[in-house]
């Protein structure tokens, strides 16, 4: 290798401590923003709680891309938002903002052209807005109802040029702002799954209740009865299980195929299920969580699990249930 080579190459930093100086350097940025978060902060969420229409977001360039997300962000937490492009909304769109509406409008300098339009609908229609911005005068945060104002920090890398930092900190203030409004409005397990039906999201919030089988579906004999009778109920139900209710319908035991095994003799059908069952089995509660559910299975070893509520029998939830919903 040539002399010149090995200068070029000494020269070169490595890839990992370049990406380790990014990391921290906008990890600063992000801590001085939490600890100069200050009234303004309060201020935006008001003016979002008290929106009866929608949060209308928009930015421009890579401010643009971060509103998009910010906007996703926001409806999935229960505030309705909207992403409006800049310039489509010169061209049309601004008719989709109302005066029940609040803007809430992204961009690092406080002067990209492409906003004004914006900024003067808001203020000719009293639409309140919300500007992330980074500088403090300018534009945009002087035509604010509520300036939040990013820290001067160097965007990361050598050349300091391309929006790194300032970008991070723009997500970052739209995260708070999402989670804020969330919390403040006591918005529920519940609700996020409303708003995530679909995918890993919804089916983390599963609940026993929405997957497990009840009425004449539940393989259940009462105190008393019979094993041929049991056994019967067993190969009906198809759930390899049989619950032994009291009279009140309390779940008292359970008959599996392990207690079958043990009890393997002639006398085996001339037993009660007193005699043959597990007492006080494993039970699960309607609201808990299907998750739950799936790892008290895997942990028993077991292919089904009873759903009880203060002892009363409310269901029976199958392994495959839970894979079928997703739940894994």
């Amino acid at each position: 290798m040539s002399q010149l080579k090995k200068l070029n190459n000494l020269k070169k930093p490595s890839p990992i401590d370049t990406a380790r100086r990014v990391l921290i350097q906008e990890s600063k940025a992000l801590d001085r923003m939490a600890n100069e978060l200050g009234q303004s902060f309060a201020s935006a969420i008001e003016i979002f709680e008290m929106v009866k229409g929608r949060i209308v977001v928009s930015g421009m360039g890579k401010s643009g891309h971060i509103a998009k997300k910010i906007a996703a962000t926001l409806s999935s937490t229960g505030a309705p938002a909207v992403f409006v492009h800049p310039a489509e909304a010169s061209h049309g769109d601004l008719g989709m903002i109302t005066n029940l509406d609040a803007l809430l409008i992204l961009s690092n300098s406080g002067e990209t052209s492409e906003l004004n339009d914006l900024i003067e609908y808001a203020k000719r229609f009293e639409v309140p807005l919300v500007a992330i911005v980074g500088r403090e005068i300018s534009t945009l945060a002087e035509s604010s109802n509520v300036t939040l104002i990013l820290p001067n920090e160097p965007e990361a890398g050598a050349l300091g040029l391309a929006p790194t930092t300032s970008t991070t900190m723009a997500l970052a203030m739209g995260d708070a702002l999402a989670v804020s409004l969330l919390e403040r409005r006591g918005f529920s397990e519940q609700d996020f799954k409303l708003f995530h039906p679909g995918g890993k999201l919804g089916s983390k919030l599963l609940r026993v209740s929405e997957i497990m089988h009840t009425g004449k579906a539940i393989p259940i004999v009462e105190l008393n009865t019979s094993m041929i009778e049991a056994l019967i109920t067993i190969t009906e139900k198809s759930f390899g299980c049989v619950g032994i209710t009291s009279r009140s319908k309390n779940l008292v035991g359970v008959i599996t195929d392990g207690d079958l095994r043990r009890h393997m003799n002639e006398e085996l059908l001339t037993l009660l299920v007193n005699d043959v069952m597990t007492k006080n089995p494993s039970s699960i509660r309607p609201n808990a969580l299907a998750a739950e559910a799936l790892g008290i299975m895997n942990d028993l070893k077991i292919t089904s699990l009873f759903v009880a509520e203060s002892g009363s029998l409310k269901g029976i939830v199958h392994i495959h249930d839970c894979l079928r919903a997703g739940v894994a």
